[in-house]
């Protein structure tokens, strides 16, 4: 398992290739490696630490951004029955006491430590297939003042795009791949709307480490007039 989740502000994204602009979001800080990953099975999410009202919101926006990916969302994983769980917390220390999950993530206690350090409140985890596609994703969430100060569908559905590829670490530190509409609701902006239609091309890869990788998925995106 590895973790996920320094691209340029938007202005200066603006002033970019597409191809450049995608090798970015897809290269890690440290070491400056690319690494693109996708689903390869229909994901199949579970949410906990939450209400029925929010688990609701939460899937909604999974399943949302899995459209614009066409990337399907199933009640059932055949491996894992549910391969993507989204935990949220109100404190790290309260993932200590949730049942299980010292078996899915190793080092549970050293992370919460790290993570509460980092002043953090978020942190994806991430479990490949022998190809490279990935398989089970772990969604932690510190619902804090950050988290709170927009509408759940928009958190569930920022949450849902960090989670259907494997970014850079620090893909979204300049720039977030959705954006809050005067209603409060949030919604995929449309550059990143294209990208996941063409990460998500049935021809495409599943997994790359080649940094070409980067124009292929340039050259697969749709156009932008079609964007959602």
């Amino acid at each position: 398992m590895t973790d996920d989740n320094s691209q340029p502000a938007a202005d200066d994204a603006a002033a970019l290739t597409d191809a450049e602009r995608i090798a970015q979001l897809f290269t890690r800080s440290e070491g400056g490696a690319f690494h693109f990953a996708r689903w390869a099975r229909p994901i199949a999410p579970a949410v906990f630490g939450t209400d029925e009202q929010g688990q609701a919101i939460m899937t909604a926006g999974i399943e949302e951004a899995a459209e614009i990916a066409g990337l399907d969302v199933v009640d059932e994983d055949p491996e894992f029955e549910k391969n993507c769980l989204v935990f949220f917390c109100k404190d790290w220390g309260d993932l200590a006491a949730t049942p299980g999950l010292d078996r899915l993530v190793p080092d549970l206690a050293k992370l919460i430590s790290l993570l509460g350090a980092a002043g953090a409140n978020q942190y994806r985890i991430f479990s490949f297939d022998e190809a490279g596609g990935i398989r089970l994703a772990i969604v932690l969430i510190r619902y804090d003042a950050d988290m709170s100060s927009i509408s759940p569908q928009a958190l569930a559905l920022n949450q849902a795009v960090q989670t259907l590829l494997l970014w850079s670490d620090a893909a979204f530190t300049a720039e977030s791949p959705t954006a809050l509409q005067a209603s409060g609701r949030g919604s995929v902006k449309p550059w990143f709307a294209r990208l996941l239609a063409a990460a998500y091309a049935p021809d495409g890869p599943s997994a790359s480490q080649d940094l070409a990788t980067a124009e292929v998925l340039a050259a697969a995106l749709p156009p932008a007039q079609e964007a959602a």
